[in-house]
């Protein structure tokens, strides 16, 4: 049996989060203020069956069928089908989810850190990594993703494979669909769902967090129909049920993303109080998680962060002509990260300094 506090750390984790593999707002690096009324958000007065709910899922038919969906396995799916509420909810409640919520506050990393890169997380990647590490090492030769970086987010996502979600995929999706707030993002899914039980894949098996994101790596179908590789030779990327093809899936995952052989992620680094911060704010409004981008410095090598009186103290140091960015997750006066290109990989599996941060801190402690 889990204890209290794994359960806790794992339900949270999935609950919490979703990748590029998932979706973009999960684990921001801000919260939104709460509302004053302690009341869940208000949702639209949809019976199970509403004849609005069915239209909308009968109207999707043509747009299935033209990008390859058997008709056979669009009508027998959505027969049925019942608008789900919880999802809503969840959408709803995240900073960002309402357009009418309150200017978000920073949050620190440290508490965050505490709860994600804790013994249970460290204590269970050592404990998994000699029996995968046959494995790890092989993704690591074909794609240089260091082993206990995939074992890391192996850990993140899922809890060493404990807890992948329970929620059925076609209903989640063609229920955030309908609500309309990212609607063409999630009939995508919904979509790339039912192309996954035409190569064979079960309804029973398409289970993940409320967000859609499935199996070990959660991924989103239309990623893992994009990058989701066979790791074991039986001809078949199961990331639901084969260790082998969610690591090797991952690590094909970051490869893609553009990920540099032989480059730590980051390191940790002393900043000293007469460091004049404005001189290195970024002038650069990224076009992708705004917000996550906006914590980060502009990019100087490593040498002239040195030379501007930055101490490194973690290990192991990128290069001195590596590019890296300057972050202060817990503001100055605390540990502070040189970040490399790796890391802005890691990003795009899940868009959140926290996480990033935290997959990183647990893969150099599980690899120690």
């Amino acid at each position: 049996m889990l204890r209290p506090r794994l359960l806790f750390t794992l339900l949270s984790m999935v609950l919490a989060g979703t990748a590029s593999a998932q979706i973009a707002d999960p684990l921001p690096d801000a919260q939104a203020t709460p509302a004053t009324s302690s009341a869940e958000p208000a949702l639209p007065a949809i019976p199970a069956q509403d004849a609005a709910f069915t239209a909308f899922l009968a109207g999707l038919r043509p747009q299935a069928i033209a990008a390859g969906v058997k008709p056979e396995t669009f009508d027998r799916e959505l027969s049925g089908l019942t608008f789900d509420p919880r999802v809503i909810r969840a959408d709803r409640g995240q900073p960002g989810g309402s357009a009418t919520g309150a200017p978000s506050a920073i949050l620190n990393f440290a508490p965050y850190r505490r709860q994600h890169v804790d013994a249970a997380h460290i204590v269970g990647g050592r404990r998994r990594y000699p029996g995968l590490r046959p494995q790890l090492s092989a993704i690591e030769a074909k794609t240089g993703v260091p082993e206990g970086l995939m074992l890391s987010i192996y850990g993140q996502e899922t809890g060493y494979g404990v807890f992948t979600g329970s929620h059925d995929l076609i209903r989640s999706f063609a229920s955030l669909a309908f609500d309309g707030r990212r609607r063409d993002l999630f009939v995508g899914e919904l979509i790339a769902t039912l192309k996954l039980i035409d190569k064979g894949f079960s309804r029973a098996e398409l289970k993940g967090s409320w967000a859609g994101a499935t199996g070990y790596p959660q991924f989103l179908p239309s990623v893992y129909l994009r990058l989701g590789i066979d790791g074991d030779g039986d001809g078949r990327a199961d990331i639901w049920t084969s260790e082998a093809d969610a690591l090797a899936s991952i690590g094909h995952y970051l490869a893609d993303a553009g990920w540099k052989p032989n480059v730590p992620w980051g390191v940790t680094v002393t900043v000293p109080s007469t460091f004049d911060r404005s001189a290195v704010q970024s002038p650069i409004v990224s076009p992708r998680c705004p917000r996550v981008h906006a914590r980060l410095s502009r990019w100087l090598t490593m040498r002239e962060w040195k030379a501007r009186g930055i101490l490194v103290s973690g290990y192991p140091v990128p290069a001195d002509d590596e590019q890296a960015t300057l972050i202060e997750p817990d503001g100055p006066d605390a540990t502070a990260y040189l970040l490399t290109s790796n890391y802005q990989v890691i990003l795009d599996y899940n868009c959140s300094n926290f996480y990033a941060l935290a997959v990183g801190v647990l893969a150099d402690e599980v690899s120690r």
